[in-house]
């Protein structure tokens, strides 16, 4: 677009951020105009320095000449000394900010800083996101981004600044706020949030009164408010004030939804009538198949006879190819090839995975088939969330289409089998390291490295004819050298093309004496180590060292923040050296902040780290970085568990760790980094680092309640008990005893439980860890609970709420006191137990909305319901489900809905109880299947109420199964039930969900 005063503002564009210059630089507009570096506040200097600075963001990194910036300030009424006082402008910004930020060029100034430094991107970037997630039929999230985007906002955009320029531009701004504020509520409507955007509306329309869509949306939000007065008196004042003002009469589309709401149209109480999200863009058929390389060598007999194979999709059965071989043979560059021969033979689309599978963490099926079924048009509210569910949709999408799907780099057959199409029109290609064997219907093929024929042609197609002509005794010595590996050879091909001044004999000279080769290729992979060895070779020490060190952390990828305590160098000095190996390709980064490896580029890395680091400076590496994760992960406990003592009882570190602002910063920090900070317990047993591994451990313990990550922190756990036992250290061993009761108890295996807490408990004793003398009764006493060995369970609890006070841990006698109100319950007691669980939550109320207030509301909740005081009970479960929703907790989540099922039951509302049945099922809870047995029988009950009988009956035999099989006590009274009555009705048997 262009201003009054001429000046090209360009929308979109993205400027480049100047290394070391603009990186720690942020600004607004879209409020007053500031600027900060390194999060300190910059003088603002004058309106007139505000708005030249104003000008130069807008362009967003293209330059800025002086004319237009003297027109921007001044208009056609410039003073004498107009372009002195630009220059004098520009010569403090410069100061102001860093010498390489703003630059002088083309008669005028640029100012190169990263477009998100800029709080106006920001909200575009969030606004553009919002509009998408609209299109895709996902309101909830293109609605909470709006948010993000207008909460950015601090009053009037460019307040204070003089000048047409700045005038233009407020104006357009503020029209653009308007736009957003009409497109979130407008999604208010569509996502039936009609009562809350009245008021939002109200405010609006007052400030804007002639503005008819805002007036529309009013109506409609007041007639599906149960206000249809209301909603026809704003027709009346609008169709009043715009013959008064404007001697018009209202636009169509408002006398229009007037009428409706005369008639009192039944579509209008429809979310979404009248605001429908515009549909998904038509992209067409996928193509998400890599680029083909220009200079595709060899492999002729493979091509075709994969060809031949794809041509036959279409048949009886679908045809599978599965490429096997080592690392840098070529299977992905031969796959990617033969695919996009292929493709006439696939209109409906070709679709393409990399599987990961030679790497550390191998992509999970379920998120491959979740990012196919996107591609395929199935928006986020349809896709389920089990694996087999996933692959059953997948393949039912598929049916009746034509298309290729290619997997790469595949960990193994298990890996595979669920992203088959398995559609007759439809075919699968896969690479793997290894022969999959177990895979059915799959042709094999075992790719050898290419002939020397084909590696000297290849060869010579990446560096030149010319060259390779001149001396192809060499170039010859160059892929023997390379041991005819293809990737070897194309890397060193490369490397050679880009240096004009080198002859293929400096090559050939490098390759045969450094790197031997040929004996390292002997070993397998150890070909494109040696091409690796190339790059390593040029880096600069400090680079060098961050390259092997960096490798040393077990996890998929590393933050900076835990790289820089890693390497032990400040953030943005360990940013510029991971920067560099990115651009030297030998570190990805897929979002900004966090990077990765290439799984041979670690494997190449740690070798480097066994040859070139001494092994002390390797552990104090990885040392450094378990102190970073125990100490951020303990400020993170310790503020979404406030009131509990345990962080000050944990193994002091050198790192201070993360600060969190609230408390969903600390649970997002967890979320993120779940799998490497687990992946650094599970390297951190031994040298050493066991006590604090094992801490870490016990600071992570959501990551085994929250149900994604509880596999990987139950291996982690018995990884670390194993290793305190063997080294004979009985605190960690303690410690490691109540994180394996943790994972038995989400499990809902219980014997298992309680003998992990019963050693928990002797060896907290012996070493006097009143952390863990605490913790391992509160557990003893859940487990009695959960065995009805009631006596023993409100003994342990209540010494559990003593040992609590004992060392000042509010939050942790709160928990013990409603832990005993479960047992209560399950002793009839009610009246004892509803007052034990209003005292825990009043204890634990001053500390906001924690997890464990949302455990103690869950109890009180239970409480009630046993009373029969159901209005109340539904209010504290309901507090307690949107508590366990902030924290993340997926499986209380589950196990709370479970026990809203069990309230309406008791209230006679049986639709309602089966439905949040139906939410704990598919959900899952604490306590694995005893608790789902319970779910089960509440589904029965309900269904059965509604007159479901068959399917009652299925409940039922479900659940008689689960109690079965587990031995739980309760099971024997199931199956009496069942025989005597005919119908499943049965009390919870032995279940338990005390909180912890």
């Amino acid at each position: 677009m262009r201003d009054e005063g001429g000046l090209s503002i360009p929308k979109g564009r993205v400027a480049g951020p100047v290394r070391g210059g603009g990186d720690d630089l942020r600004f607004s507009l879209l409020g007053p105009v500031r600027a900060w570096r390194g999060g300190k506040a910059l003088p603002p200097g004058s309106p007139q320095q505000r708005t030249v600075l104003t000008v130069l963001l807008l362009r967003e990194g293209r330059t800025a000449t002086v004319s237009e910036l003297i027109d921007a300030l001044w208009g056609e009424d410039p003073p004498l000394q107009a372009r002195a006082t630009i220059r004098t402008y520009a010569s403090r910004l410069r100061k102001l900010l860093t010498p390489d930020a703003l630059v002088s060029e083309a008669g005028g100034y640029a100012l190169r800083v990263g477009r998100s430094c800029v709080d106006l991107a920001v909200a575009e970037v969030a606004a553009a996101e919002a509009e998408r997630l609209r299109a895709a039929g996902e309101p909830h999230r293109a609605r909470a981004l709006l948010d993000t985007a207008l909460n950015l906002w601090d009053g009037e955009a460019l307040a204070g600044l003089p000048g047409p320029y700045a005038d233009h531009e407020r104006a357009r701004l503020g029209e653009w706020r308007l736009r957003l504020l009409e497109t979130r509520l407008e999604l208010d409507l569509e996502t039936g949030r009609h009562a809350e955007a009245v008021s939002g509306l109200t405010a609006l329309t007052a400030a804007h009164p002639l503005r008819e869509r805002l007036r529309e949306l009013l109506m409609l939000a007041l007639y599906r408010s149960g206000r249809q007065a209301e909603a026809l008196a704003v027709y009346a004042d609008t169709r009043r004030l715009l013959a008064e003002e404007l001697g018009v009469d209202p636009r169509a589309e408002l006398s229009q939804l007037q009428q409706r709401i005369l008639r009192a149209d039944g579509e209008l109480d429809r979310a979404g009538e009248g605001t429908t999200a515009p549909a998904p863009p038509d992209f067409g058929p996928p193509a998400q198949l890599p680029p083909s390389v220009a200079d595709f060598t060899g492999r002729a007999d493979e091509v075709r006879g994969l060809i031949e194979l794809m041509a036959t999709a279409g048949g009886t059965v679908s045809p599978v190819a599965a490429l096997a071989g080592i690392g840098g043979v070529g299977k992905t560059t031969l796959a990617v090839h033969a695919a996009r021969l292929s493709r006439p033979h696939f209109p409906d689309g070709q679709l393409y995975a990399d599987l990961q599978g030679a790497g550390s963490r191998p992509a999970e099926p379920a998120t491959v088939l979740g990012a196919f079924l996107r591609t395929l048009g199935a928006p986020d509210s349809t896709i389920p969330d089990s694996l087999e569910q996933r692959s059953a949709l997948f393949r039912t999408l598929l049916a009746h289409r034509r298309i290729l799907v290619l997997l790469d780099n595949a960990r193994d057959t298990a890996q595979v089998r669920p992203l088959l199409p398995g559609a007759e029109g439809c075919a699968a290609l896969i690479t793997s390291r290894t022969r999959l064997v177990g895979l059915e219907n799959a042709r094999l093929v075992d790719l050898e490295v290419m002939s020397p024929e084909e590696s000297l042609q290849l060869f010579t197609r990446v560096v030149g004819e010319e060259r390779v002509t001149a001396d192809r005794k060499s170039a010859l010595d160059v892929v023997t050298a390379c041991g005819f590996l293809p990737l070897a050879t194309r890397i060193a091909a490369a490397r050679l093309a880009a240096r004009s001044g080198w002859s293929v004999s400096v090559l050939s000279t490098k390759l045969a004496d450094k790197r031997r080769l040929l004996d390292e290729l002997h070993a397998g992979d150890l070909g494109v180590k040696a091409t690796f060895e190339l790059g390593y070779a040029q880096l600069e020490p400090a680079q060098a060292r961050a390259f092997r060190l960096v490798a040393l952390a077990d996890g998929p990828d590393i933050s900076l923040p835990a790289a820089a305590a890693l390497l032990g160098l400040a953030p943005q000095d360990a940013e510029d050296l991971l920067e560099a190996l990115i651009d030297s390709s030998l570190l990805w980064s897929s979002v900004p902040g966090r990077y990765g490896y290439h799984d041979l580029v670690r494997l190449y890395a740690r070798t480097c780290a066994e040859r070139d680091e001494r092994e002390a400076a390797a552990l104090a590496a990885r040392s450094r970085l378990l102190d970073f994760y125990l100490a951020t992960a303990a400020r993170a406990y310790a503020v979404e568990r406030s009131g509990d003592r345990l962080p000050d009882h944990l193994e002091a570190t050198a790192h201070e760790g993360l600060p969190f602002a609230d408390r969903r910063e600390a649970v997002d920090w967890l979320h993120t980094e779940a799998q490497c900070v687990l992946a650094c317990v599970g390297q951190s047993t031994a040298d050493g680092l066991l006590k604090r591994a094992v801490d870490l451990l016990w600071a992570a313990k959501n990551l085994a309640e929250w149900g994604a990550h509880s596999a990987q922190y139950a291996t982690v756990a018995r990884v670390a008990w194993d290793a305190a036992g063997a080294a004979g250290d009985i605190r960690a061993l303690g410690r490691a005893h109540t994180a394996l009761t943790t994972v038995e108890l989400m499990a809902g295996r219980y014997g298992e439980a309680g003998e992990h807490a019963r050693r928990a408990a002797l060896l907290a004793a012996e070493t006097e860890d009143i952390a863990l003398v605490y913790a391992a009764g509160n557990d003893r006493g859940i487990i009695a609970l959960a065995q009805h060995r009631h006596a023993e369970s409100e003994r342990f609890l209540r010494q559990a709420v003593e040992d609590a006070g004992a060392y000042g841990n509010e939050s942790g006698q709160a928990m013990s006191l409603c832990n005993l109100a479960q047992g209560y319950l399950t002793m009839d007691r009610v009246d004892e137990a509803i007052e034990l669980a209003r005292k825990g939550v009043d204890m634990l109320s001053a500390h906001g909305l924690t997890l464990r207030t949302a455990n103690a509301r869950y109890t009180l909740g239970n409480a009630l319901t046993r009373a029969g005081r159901h209005a109340e009970a539904l209010e504290e479960h309901l507090s307690a489900l949107h508590g366990f929703a902030v924290n993340r907790q997926r499986l209380w989540e589950g196990t709370t809905h479970f026990r809203i099922a069990q309230t309406h039951l008791g209230a006679g509302r049986p639709a309602a109880a089966a439905h949040h049945a139906e939410q704990a099922l598919a959900i899952g809870c604490i306590g694995g299947d005893r608790i789902r047995a319970g779910v089960l029988l509440a589904l029965g009950r309900a269904l059965h109420s509604l007159g479901q009988e068959d399917r009652a009956r299925a409940c039922w035999g479900e659940a008689l199964t689960l109690h079965k099989a587990s031995e739980a006590p309760g099971g024997q009274e199931v199956l009496e039930l069942t025989a005597l009555l005919g119908i499943g009705i049965g009390a919870d048997a032995g279940v338990t969900d005390a909180g912890r």
